[in-house]
C-alpha cells in the first residue's frame, strides 16, 4: 500500500482535527454511493478508511511512524479491530451530521427532487431572419413526465412497495476481512437500482419509468441581432425532472445562412459597390443598398477603387438593446468589357487629353527616380 500520510493527503505533522477534516473530505470523494460500478473509487474508499483507521489512533499512529506497516502487523491485537467508528463518521456525514447531500439525511436523499437533463437543439436561420428577428417552430425530443401515473411508474391501481433485500434504504452492506481487520463496504442495491422501493406491475405507457419520450413542437422567438453560432437558453423546456425536480433546460444553437450581398463584422454590414469609371471621376451621388432601401450617397470626384465609406446606423440592431451599427461600403470601379462606337470615340479623345496630362506626370516621376539613383 502507499504512505498512509499520502493517502489521506496530509503532512506527517498534521494534527488530529486536520486528519479528521480531510478524511472526510475523501471518504465522502470516494463513496461507493457516489461512484457506483467504479472499482477505482470503490479502492480509494478502503485505503482511505484503513490509513485512518491508523493515524487517527495515536498509539498507533507512532508505531506506524517508528516501523511502517510492520510495526502495525507486528501489533495486530490493537490493529484492524473493526471500523464501527470510521463508518459512524461517514453516515454522519451523508446524513443530518455532515450535510453532505444538501441537507438531506441519507434515507431521503435518494428520493431528492433531481432536475432533469437539458436538451440541444440545432437550427439554421435566413440572414434577414438574423436582422429582423422571427418566430421558429422546431421540434424537440424531450422526456415529460408520464400522465397516465403521474411519474410514479406504476400502473393504475396498483403501488410501490419496499425493496425486501435492503429494507428501504437502497443500499446493501457487505463485509470484507482483509489483512487488516474487518470492514464494511456500502453499495446500491441491485435489486431495486438504489432507489428502495421495487415496482411489481410498471405503467403500460412509460414501463415503469415515470417519463415518456415525446416530439414537441415549441415556437421560440429569434431576437433581432442574434449573430452566428449565438445560443438561447430556454428554462424548464428540457427534459423532465425526477421526484418532483424541475425540467431541464433547452439550448437552441443559432447558425445563420450567408447573404449574397452583405457580410456581418459584429453590428457593422459590409459591402462592396461596383461604380461607373465616370462616377468615380466626377464624383456626385450614387445609390447605396441597405437592409430596408435604396439611399443617396455623395462620393467626392476622383474616387479610387478600394476606398471605403460608412453610413451611420444602417447596420445590424444591437441584440436586446436600442441602437444600430452602420454599413460600410466599398467602391470598385466597373471597367466594361464592351463599349459601343459612338463610347469608344468619347474615351478616344479623352486619352488624347489624358495622354498629355499623365507624359507630364511619368516625366515628374522618372526625374525622381533619377535623383534617386544619382
Amino acid at each position: 500500500m502507499r504512505d498512509f500520510y499520502e493517502i489521506l493527503e496530509v503532512k506527517r505533522e498534521s494534527t488530529q482535527t486536520e486528519i479528521k477534516s480531510q478524511y472526510r473530505k475523501l471518504a465522502k470523494k470516494y463513496h461507493p454511493d457516489l461512484n457506483p460500478g467504479d472499482e477505482e473509487a470503490a479502492e480509494h474508499f478502503k485505503e482511505v478508511n484503513i490509513a485512518y483507521e491508523v493515524l487517527s489512533d495515536e498509539k498507533k499512529r507512532q508505531m506506524y511512524d517508528a516501523y511502517g506497516e510492520d510495526g502495525i502487523n507486528g501489533n495486530a491485537g490493537s490493529y484492524g479491530g473493526g471500523f464501527g467508528d470510521i463508518f459512524g463518521d461517514i453516515f454522519d456525514m451523508f446524513g443530518q451530521g455532515f450535510g453532505g447531500f444538501g441537507g438531506y439525511s441519507e434515507a431521503e436523499y435518494k428520493n431528492r427532487p433531481i432536475k432533469g437533463d437539458d436538451v440541444r437543439v440545432d437550427i439554421i436561420i435566413d440572414f434577414r431572419e438574423s436582422i429582423f428577428g422571427a418566430k421558429k417552430d422546431i421540434n424537440v425530443k424531450r422526456t415529460e413526465t408520464c400522465k397516465t401515473c403521474n411519474g410514479e411508474g406504476t400502473a393504475p391501481g396498483t403501488h410501490k412497495h419496499t425493496c425486501d433485500k435492503c429494507n428501504g434504504t437502497g443500499k446493501i452492506r457487505t463485509a470484507t476481512s482483509s489483512p487488516f481487520g474487518r470492514f464494511t463496504q456500502v453499495s446500491a442495491c441491485d435489486k431495486c437500482k438504489g432507489t428502495g422501493e421495487i415496482i411489481d406491475t410498471p405503467c403500460p405507457d412509460c414501463k415503469g419509468h415515470g417519463t415518456r419520450v415525446v416530439n414537441k413542437k415549441i415556437t421560440i422567438d429569434v431576437p433581432k441581432g442574434i449573430d452566428d453560432k449565438m445560443i438561447l437558453t430556454l428554462r424548464e423546456e428540457g427534459d423532465a425532472g425526477l421526484n418532483g425536480g424541475p425540467a431541464g433546460d433547452l439550448y437552441v444553437y443559432v447558425r445563420v445562412k450567408e447573404d449574397q450581398i452583405f457580410k456581418r463584422m459584429g453590428n457593422d454590414l459590409y459591402l462592396e459597390l461596383p461604380i461607373t469609371y465616370t462616377d468615380a471621376v466626377l464624383g456626385g451621388s450614387i445609390k447605396v443598398p441597405t437592409l430596408t432601401k435604396l439611399v443617396d450617397y455623395d462620393i467626392p470626384s476622383g474616387t479610387k477603387s478600394g476606398t471605403t465609406f460608412r453610413i451611420k446606423g444602417e447596420g445590424v440592431p444591437y441584440l436586446r438593446k436600442d441602437g444600430k451599427g452602420d454599413l460600410v461600403f466599398k467602391v470598385d470601379i466597373h471597367v466594361p468589357k464592351k463599349i459601343s462606337d459612338e463610347e469608344r470615340e468619347i474615351l478616344e479623345e479623352l486619352r488624347k487629353k489624358e495622354g498629355k496630362e499623365i507624359k507630364k506626370e511619368r516625366e515628374t516621376f522618372f526625374d525622381k527616380v533619377k535623383k534617386f539613383f544619382e
